[in-house]
């Protein structure tokens, strides 16, 4: 249950970006930087370098052009590639700013735009880099020596003051969205692997309780070729019976036959008998068959039932909540010193299941925490394991069959770790 529930996660690991991508938002630059040029140039009439801005403008287009012919459209880039093409593309986008104004472009934020596609797919490395060379960028604008497109006459001049106040604006968007940006992509990659261990979980659970009905099948697929090879094994044994080259290999063939028949037999009934006495589950052998495999790991398990076991509730057998319940065992016998105590309560309208433990209880930082993927620290650090990948996927599974869970730490009486897991009993108890 461990081993594939505490894999740690790797931030950068799958932090790829597409090439179309790429492609796509080249065009879009190289439409709104024409755009911008052709309607200061010729709509507003600015005096402007015209054919340096118009050839570094051919330059990213025909670049957009070449991508495609070397690799294919659904090729992802190595992130050395794709820092490269995002470093080209701010490098273009300097050049062109340098030549019309520079920090006084009102353009200038969009030098912001390599670095945040940088922070949403790449490794942090490489976007720590891009938003250095940003930050670069933005300090030889501040001393670009060409003027702002302007009205003949005197173009504005920006005062040293507001010159220094755009330069922290525009390196503070650098820096915090390319905090934020990153921050955001990380967490919904946790999360999507998260889920998506969670899902294998419950693939597996599932396959597993299929296997009854798997032989069920095959034994009954079986039986109509098994049941011709006995009759005609019978026919055999009348004709060559006393044939004394034959007679025993016949004899042989009819009891392996029965013997086919037999197991196939027994298959069937077990599958039988396991789909009427294992599709439903008492409340106190659900709890009992989630504690038996922690039982030998030298830290006592006490279970207490506060309601005793008459009137308790009947369920569908879950593989999610089997699971979930077995992994908060789990976590506790790991950190526990001496006793694991799990409280049993139902009534009318609710179940409860609390599980304590002995041990250092949850840190105080981690608490508020816990539930996300990948939250790996607590009290203990001797112990194996910790809270991480496996129990997000625990409280996801408890969740979805209708559980409420609580985390906390006891008080000084009783130390330790205790979560409480609530259902509304009709989500719990088999109806009809």
């Amino acid at each position: 249950m461990r081993s594939m529930a505490e894999t740690p996660f790797q931030p950068d690991h799958g932090r790829t970006l597409r090439l179309t991508t790429i492609v796509r938002l080249r065009w879009l630059a190289v439409t709104g930087q024409a755009t911008a040029v052709l309607v200061t140039a010729f709509w507003m009439r600015f005096p402007m370098p015209l054919m340096t801005a118009g050839l570094l403008i051919a330059l990213l287009a025909t670049a957009n052009l070449v991508l495609p012919l070397i690799y294919p459209q659904a090729h992802r880039l190595q992130p050395r590639a794709a820092f490269a093409l995002l470093f080209i593309d701010l490098a273009q986008l300097a050049a062109l700013l340098f030549i019309t104004g520079g920090i006084a472009n009102p353009f200038t934020l969009l030098v912001c735009v390599p670095v945040i596609v940088s922070s949403a797919s790449q490794p942090r490395t490489y976007s720590i880099a891009l938003a250095g060379l940003g930050i670069a960028a933005v300090t030889a604008l501040a001393f670009s020596p060409f003027p702002l497109p302007w009205y003949d006459g005197t173009p504005p001049t920006l005062p040293p003051v507001l010159t220094l106040g755009f330069w922290v604006a525009i390196v503070s968007t650098i820096i915090f969205a390319a905090f934020y940006t990153y921050r955001v992509s990380l967490e919904a990659s946790e999360l999507a692997e998260a889920l998506a261990a969670t899902e294998l979980v419950l693939q597996r659970e599932k396959h597993l309780s299929q296997l009854d009905g798997l032989a069920a099948a095959a034994a009954h697929e079986l039986g109509t070729p098994l049941a011709t090879i006995s009759v005609v094994a019978k026919e055999m044994v009348r004709e060559l019976g006393n044939d004394p080259r034959f007679g025993e290999d016949v004899q042989l063939l009819r009891s392996q036959s029965e013997r086919c028949r037999d197991i196939l037999r027994q298959i069937t009934t077990l599958s039988a008998e396991d789909e009427a006495h294992m599709r439903h589950l008492p409340l106190s052998s659900m709890i009992e068959e989630v504690i038996a495999p922690h039982r030998e790991f030298g830290i006592r398990i006490r279970l207490v039932e506060e309601s005793g076991r008459a009137g308790e509730p009947v369920g569908n057998r879950n593989a999610g909540i089997l699971y979930g319940l077995g992994n908060l065992v789990e976590n506790a016998v790991d950190f526990a010193r001496d006793e694991v105590v799990i409280t049993v309560r139902h009534t009318p309208e609710m179940v409860s299941l609390t599980i304590s433990d002995d041990g250092e209880g949850f840190a105080p930082d981690i608490l508020s925490r816990i539930g996300d993927p990948y939250v790996t620290k607590r009290q203990r650090e001797d112990s194996a394991g910790g809270l991480g990948l496996g129990l997000f996927i625990a409280k996801t599974l408890l969740e979805r069959s209708g559980a409420t869970l609580t985390f906390e730490n006891g008080g000084p009486d009783q130390p330790g770790a205790r979560v409480q897991i609530v259902w509304p009993r009709a989500m719990l108890e088999t109806r009809g």
